[in-house]
């Protein structure tokens, strides 16, 4: 009888804590993921740090919890940061479509085709694949038409590998890299609810939603060792080394550091905050305050 309630213990702590990887496949939606295992998208959506309307990108990864895990979130993640709204659309965002070329895009959004590639992480030769998101330049006449969900990103660091952090772990690297830590764990919850999965439209990744090009600056520029481009933790660094960067920018304004951190800070300095960006720096102040600041 002691056996068989110790194996019963084993196997409900087993079940309690089941949560398995699963990488995004062609045609699926954060719907048909949460359908397939018998979960409501909320309670999926929740669980992964995600909008309850969040593109999955194929190649992502997506935890699938038990029903104990998923319910343990449901009930804490609201009181965590208690929701502002969901965050902006990224900037920039483009679905490549076919015949779309880099210096065709390039042209019509008055950049260089090398720097859109060093932005998305692509040779500046690279053949462009359709689905694939990318980021153009903000206010780029293409970036604005209507555009399908991307199904790829370009492969290229950081990788958005499963894992999430907490605000503890946010406040530490940012305590220890001079960046105030309630603004860091702010945009990172507004970026990706502290998902190292996400992928966002516009091809920005993980935790702080580090784009190929920033991240690559960053290491070359700011960071004091090498970052791995699939641990969690160190995408949060890129993230907190860089705003940093944009706090000394912009002389210390969080606000307009966290502007520049969503809109760009070459494009807040000539026409100062679009609309979206003045909503998401609302929300980010409105969540600093309820991560310490």
């Amino acid at each position: 009888m002691f056996r068989t309630a110790v194996a019963l213990t084993l196997a409900l702590a087993a079940s309690a804590s089941a949560a398995v990887p699963h990488v995004v496949a062609p045609g699926e939606t954060l719907w048909s993921i949460a359908a397939a295992n018998n979960f409501t998208t909320h309670s999926l959506a929740v669980y992964n740090g995600l909008a309850d309307d969040a593109n999955v990108v194929l190649g992502s990864t997506i935890e699938i919890p038990s029903v104990a895990e998923a319910a343990a979130k449901l009930s804490t993640a609201a009181p965590a940061a208690t929701t502002a709204t969901a965050a902006p659309p990224a900037m920039g965002a483009y679905t490549v479509r076919p015949g779309d070329t880099l210096s065709g895009l390039a042209a019509s959004s008055g950049v260089s085709p090398a720097a859109i590639a060093a932005m998305n992480g692509l040779a500046p030769d690279a053949m462009l694949i359709a689905g694939t998101a990318l980021k153009l330049p903000t206010g780029a006449p293409l970036a604005a038409s209507a555009s399908p969900a991307p199904t790829s990103v370009p492969v290229a660091s950081p990788q958005p590998t499963a894992g999430t952090v907490s605000a503890a772990d946010i406040a530490a690297v940012a305590t220890r890299n001079g960046v105030p830590a309630p603004l860091a764990s702010a945009i990172a919850w507004q970026e990706s609810g502290f998902n190292n999965a996400m992928v966002s439209a516009a091809n920005a990744r993980g935790v702080m939603q580090v784009m190929p090009g920033t991240w690559a600056w960053v290491q070359q520029n700011l960071a004091r060792r090498q970052l791995d481009p699939a641990v969690p933790i160190d995408n949060v660094g890129a993230g907190v080394l860089y705003l940093g960067q944009l706090l000394r920018d912009f002389g210390g304004d969080e606000a307009l550091a966290a502007a520049a951190y969503y809109q760009g800070g070459g494009s807040v300095r000539q026409i100062g905050m679009l609309p979206e960006t003045q909503r998401y720096v609302a929300d980010v102040m409105a969540l600093r305050s309820r991560f310490g600041g």
